[in-house]
């Protein structure tokens, strides 16, 4: 590292501090702006320096797939100005040829197969989530909304021929979230699963008269069916052990067998990873086909000719391809692809390539194709990291920390991916932002991250991602250490992880910060509250203050998926574990600085539980920053208010955690 450089870092690291006034205002003042589409209180201005260095870190983006049209070419996502839309890609490196203008994101990309000639997409208003379907024609390049323009409306599926749309919605009663569908010609809607809960479909049969669904209960509970479409009939098939997780519904090319994931009982034992499994209801065969894989397996993909299959393992937050022959189930050889995350792959509609999108720690996503043939792998896409030297991105590494309690006699581990700065000078003891994932049934993965890259890169600052207890992606019994009253000891796991980095002669136990979403955004309360002496500041962002609250004012259709994972307020008991680990309850013992973000129409934590959350730890001595965006739900999804939040959240660590005291 140059000196030069060395002395720039340390430059900006203290660029923001100098701005703060000789004497702070009072410890209960509150200085409210509302300027545009946005509230803040106690921001400061951002200053210049830093809005510049972060531009091109802000101007990175990534592509994803949305399928194969009809022509060959590839559907893909990504963003050019200040949503997400849709493009089209026709050859390796081509012309990213943008088809939709909106001033919403898109979500739900959907490419039709043919004989038609367009795509679905979903688009909301402002991040509230009750996303209509609409429907892209690529031969007159006009758009149909296909939805009644009210409901929440998701998951959409062809049939085979294109004849048939399914997809599921709350239009029936705004709380249950059924399965519809569509006859795509009329565009006229049936709803053809009323059960109650939440549905959704995975597969039609290939002619047509049959609709595989799923009924979602939690990440370790699902309930597969079979619905006669001809008569309406559901038929639910029984779960071994009673209780599962169970996705992927997919018929063979024939219809006489069905390939899904599940993790139920095997051979009378309960089974911890999900495994690819195949069963043919008529003869009673049934196959495991991915047996010598210890871990979670998914994305599973079928052909259209029948010939191959594909699915995805996810071995310590590392996605492997896998593709087999059919009937056999051989293990097809593939091209070596880079080491990262894989977020969908599809078969063209040929059958001889695969599309799929790699994210790796640093480079954002991008689509690739498999010539399966030939065994090459082709980069489709390349997509821009803001002019900056993608040669000194930082890649973590895998670390495990050991926690409270034990294994077999041993002390239980907790994996964490390890952002180290490495241009910094020799001795420098580096501050440190954890970064905790939501869900809480999420995992944090090694994908790219902007805001990691710019910590290392030009402020010096390592970032520890840990997969604290209750994370996916680490077997059932994992999954399951958080449920219910055992919500806190997943935060003392970030207890042990402030052990941990206090063993570590490169980092600086006294200036940590913690920095999570949504459930995310709780454990960063959370851990303020039972950490503040060790916890220099914490950023919360859409984040649950109050567990009963929260369950009473998340919307309706999102409640009972949350009792579920969370425990139900209802129930005295499981009340008064909630009062006890409350944040809201216990805001007095939150000392350290602490910046609240929010999205104003955010369906699932509700606006409120940032306002009260502030409200409550203002007085506590320490200052309280609040941002709400007046047009964004859960998240920030508008690149000006992404860009806005960024810039803020780098003014605070640099406040109050490179420069604090």
């Amino acid at each position: 590292m140059s000196l030069r450089h060395a002395l720039s870092v340390a430059a900006l690291a203290l660029a923001c501090v100098a701005p703060m006034p000789a004497q702070a205002a009072p410890k209960d003042a509150v200085v409210r702006e509302h300027s545009g589409n946005r509230v803040s209180e106690n921001l400061p201005a951002i200053a210049p320096a830093l809005l510049e260095r972060l531009d091109r870190y802000q101007n990175t983006r990534g592509a994803s797939l949305g399928g194969w049209t009809g022509d060959g070419c590839l559907l893909i996502a990504t963003r050019f100005a200040e949503t997400q839309q849709a493009h089209r890609v026709c050859e390796p490196l081509g012309m990213r040829e943008q088809l939709t203008f909106h001033r919403e994101p898109l979500n739900s990309l959907y490419a039709a197969p043919k004989p038609l000639d367009g795509f679905v997409f979903g688009k909301d208003v402002g991040g509230n989530e009750f996303w209509q379907l609409h429907w892209f024609d690529l031969t007159t390049r006009e758009t149909a909304l296909l939805t009644d323009g009210k409901a929440r409306n998701q998951d959409p599926r062809f049939s085979r021929d294109g004849q048939q749309l399914a997809y599921s919605s709350t239009a029936r009663n705004g709380r249950d979230i059924d399965v519809w569908v569509m006859d795509f010609a009329t565009r006229k809607a049936r709803a053809v699963v009323t059960e109650g809960g939440t549905w959704s479909a995975a597969d039609f049969s290939p002619d047509g008269r049959q609709l595989l669904v799923i009924k979602y209960v939690s990440a370790s509970e699902t309930y597969p069916g079979l619905v006669d479409l001809d008569t309406g009939k559901l038929q639910l098939f029984p779960v071994d052990g009673g209780q599962a997780a169970i996705s992927d519904f997919r018929f063979s090319k024939d219809g006489k067998a069905v390939y899904y994931v599940s993790n139920e009982v095997l051979d009378g034992k309960p089974q911890e990873f999900a495994t690819l499994r195949r069963h043919e209801p008529a003869s009673g065969k049934f196959e495991v086909l991915s047996a010598g894989i210890p871990w979670d397996v998914g994305n599973l993909s079928l052909s259209e000719d029948g010939r191959h299959l594909l699915f995805v393992s996810n071995e310590d937050g590392i996605g492997k391809l896998h593709v087999l022959s059919l009937p056999g189930h051989k293990e097809v050889a593939l091209p070596a692809l880079p080491v990262g995350t894989i977020g969908g792959a599809e078969f063209s509609p040929d059958g001889r390539r695969i599309a799929l999108s790699i994210n790796t720690a640093t480079s954002p996503s991008d689509v690739y194709v498999i010539e399966l043939a030939a065994k090459r792998l082709v980069r489709w896409t390349r997509s821009e990291v803001g002019g900056l030297d993608s040669s000194r991105f930082v890649a973590p590494t895998l670390i495990r920390y050991p926690t409270f309690d034990r294994v077999d006699g041993q002390p239980r581990t907790i994996p964490a991916f390890y952002y180290r700065p490495a241009l910094v000078p020799a001795g420098t003891k580096l501050p440190v932002v954890i970064q905790i994932h939501g869900g809480p049934e999420a995992q944090s993965q090694p994908t790219f991250s902007a805001n990691a890259q710019f910590l290392a890169n030009e402020l010096g600052v390592a970032m520890l991602v840990p997969n604290v207890r209750g994370s996916a992606g680490y077997g059932r019994t994992y999954l399951g250490l958080d449920n219910a009253e055992k919500r806190e000891d997943s935060v003392k796991d970030i207890g042990a992880l402030l052990d941990w980095i206090g063993a570590q002669p490169e980092l600086d136990a006294q200036r940590v910060g913690v920095y999570g979403g949504s459930y995310g955004g709780y454990m960063v309360l959370a851990s303020l509250m039972h950490y503040s002496d060790r916890i220099r500041a914490g950023v919360d962002v859409v984040g649950i203050s109050d567990f009963s609250t929260f369950l009473t004012h998340t919307e309706s259709y999102r409640r009972d998926l949350r009792r579920a994972e969370y425990g139900d307020e209802r129930v005295p008991e499981m009340k008064a574990v909630f009062d006890r680990i409350s944040p809201l309850r216990n805001a007095g013992k939150i000392r350290a600085p602490l910046f609240v973000a929010q999205g104003r129409n955010d369906p699932r934590v509700p606006y409120t539980e940032a306002e009260q959350i502030v409200k409550a730890v203002r007085g506590n001595g320490a200052p309280v920053w609040f941002l709400m965006f007046d047009d964004e739900g859960h998240g920030f999804h508008k690149k000006a208010n992404t860009d806005y939040f960024g810039a803020a959240m780098m003014t605070f660590w640099q406040q109050h955690l490179i420069g604090g005291q």
